[in-house]
């Protein structure tokens, strides 16, 4: 299952660094997972400072 990305974020920025896929772009106001792209990896999800990131 894909992640997505709550109401909770912070656009800290730290899970588009992590990506392997590059599947995290700039939303307005929150970061945004692409679920086509997403590999599931819960890279994001380890580093979210907010707790923001979910399964889907």
């Amino acid at each position: 299952m894909p992640h997505f990305i709550t109401e909770d974020c912070i656009m800290a920025g730290p899970c588009v660094d992590v990506c392997p896929v590059d599947c995290i772009s700039e939303g307005d106001p929150m970061y945004v997972i692409d679920e086509d792209i997403c590999i599931d990896c819960g890279a994001c999800a380890e580093v979210c400072p907010a707790d923001a990131v979910r399964v889907r």
